[in-house]
């Protein structure tokens, strides 16, 4: 029997502080919003950017990582399969939703500077799980910053590729 494949890897910004929960069983999950972002030219040679938002579900221990270390502005990597749910309003309409169900996810940094460490990137503090989250910093007005330049030289000779 032939079997299929659901894989979703993405890379972008954690649009919002996780919601943190825990079923009635105990088992505790994170929810955030991810944001990715491609540029391209139009036909008019004007660049576009265009952004992609991704509502992302993480269970078990990983939503323990996620409480403690994701903050928005993050950077991440993640690695998960996509998932397709409906619900039902009180009058009767539908509403689709579109989860990615998150099984890895690598820390790479944040606007702010903290983050996974490596790169240039400073190590965010760590705290205790299950200890209280410090109060979010705020966004400077004016919305979204870009992530930091990255700290690889482009015109690296030494790549074996």
């Amino acid at each position: 029997m032939a079997r299929g494949v659901n894989m979703a890897i993405l890379l972008g910004n954690v649009g919002a502080e996780p919601e943190i929960r825990t079923t009635q069983g105990g088992t505790r999950m994170a929810k955030f919003s991810l944001a990715t972002s491609r540029t391209f030219t139009d036909r008019n040679q004007q660049t576009q950017e265009e952004t992609e938002w991704h509502r992302c579900t993480v269970w078990g221990k990983l939503a323990d990582v996620v409480e403690a270390y994701v903050h928005k502005g993050d950077r991440l990597y993640i690695r998960g399969r996509i998932h397709y749910s409906t619900s039902e309003d009180n009058r009767g309409n539908k509403t689709y939703w579109t989860d990615i169900i998150v099984d890895d996810l690598t820390m790479l940094g944040s606007p702010q500077g903290g983050g996974g460490g490596g790169g240039g990137y400073q190590q965010q503090q760590r705290r205790p799980l299950g200890s209280p989250r410090p109060p979010a910093q705020q966004q400077p007005q004016g919305g979204y910053q870009a992530p930091p330049p990255s700290p690889f030289d482009q015109d690296d000779d030494d790549l074996p590729f």
